[in-house]
């Protein structure tokens, strides 16, 4: 009876093609993400260097336009597909550490895309649609030139954690042998 159970209760894991389409979407997805994130800096960059209050204006309803949602969009698609495979493979969620590193950055992005980039950016734009109907009002890149910065750092060692898989198992250390962190 006991194996029974035991062999009804192991994890299923992803085979074949269809791991192979889940990490596809899961690659896809980071690489948007990272995209995304690199034309949001070359925008806020190129707006920032310009020192004019029209690049700055447009810049901003750019990234009104796309930045937040599709951020945001290819975070979930990439989170979720993570989820899959770290449940449907041999490392798990939260077996080694660089799984769960990974979890972590991209929960905390795609949370910051909603909490801390939307409201920035919608602040923006207004102040660009403000300054284009002729209101005097300031234009300055501020507070923007963060999110496309530290996004892009923490999904480049994101990408570095799946490829080189550092540090081991978690609760290794303790159970007699040296931590691998």
């Amino acid at each position: 009876m006991a194996q029974v159970i035991a062999e009804t209760s192991r994890p299923r894991r992803l085979r074949g093609r269809t791991r192979q389409s889940v990490l596809l979407v899961h690659v896809v997805s980071a690489g948007a993400w990272l995209g995304i994130d690199v034309v949001m800096a070359v925008l806020v960059f190129t707006a920032l260097l310009s020192g004019d209050d029209t690049t700055l204006a447009l810049t901003y309803r750019a990234l009104e336009m796309f930045a937040v949602w599709s951020l945001f969009t290819a975070g979930v698609v990439c989170l979720v597909s993570g989820v899959v495979l770290g449940l449907g493979s041999k490392y798990g969620l939260v077996r080694y550490w660089w799984v769960a590193v990974k979890l972590v950055l991209n929960v905390l992005l795609a949370t910051l895309v909603l909490v801390a980039l939307r409201p920035g950016v919608s602040e923006a734009a207004e102040r660009a649609r403000l300054f284009e109907s002729g209101e005097v009002t300031t234009l300055s890149v501020g507070d923007l030139i963060f999110p496309p910065v530290v996004s892009t750092t923490a999904l480049l060692v994101a990408f570095v954690l799946a490829v080189y898989k550092p540090w081991g198992r978690i609760g290794q250390g303790r159970r007699g042998g040296t931590a691998q962190l």
